[in-house]
C-alpha cells in the first residue's frame, strides 16, 4: 500500500498549497528567516563543538581557524550564579514587608 508513498506529483501537491495558504509574497521572507535560523544554528553547534573539544585539539582548531575567515562574533548570554538567584524565603520576607 505504502510502496510509492511520495511521488513527484505529491510533492508538486504540496507546493501548490503552501503557495495557496502562504501566498507568493510570503515565501521569499519565510525562506530568508528559515536560512538565517539555519546559519545561527550552524554557528552555535560549531561553537559547542569547539568548547567541548579537548585542550591538545585546541592547538590545531587554533591554526586552523587561523587560516580560516573570521567569523562574526556573537555575544553569549550570561550564566547564571548562585548570587543572582532569589531563594524562596527571600521572596516570602519581600512580600511581608520584613
Amino acid at each position: 500500500m505504502l510502496r510509492n508513498g511520495l511521488e513527484p506529483w505529491h510533492l508538486l501537491v504540496v507546493l501548490a498549497v503552501i503557495i495557496l495558504l502562504f501566498g507568493s509574497k510570503k515565501l521569499p521572507e519565510m525562506a530568508r528567516g528559515l536560512g538565517k535560523s539555519m546559519r545561527i544554528l550552524k554557528a552555535e553547534t560549531k561553537a559547542l563543538r569547539e568548547d567541548d573539544a579537548p585542550a591538545d585539539g585546541a592547538a590545531s582548531n587554533a591554526t586552523a581557524a587561523s587560516t580560516a575567515s573570521p567569523a562574526p562574533e556573537q555575544p553569549r548570554p550570561a550564566a547564571v550564579t548562585p548570587s543572582n538567584v532569589t531563594t524562596a524565603s527571600e521572596t516570602t520576607k519581600s512580600a511581608t514587608g520584613a
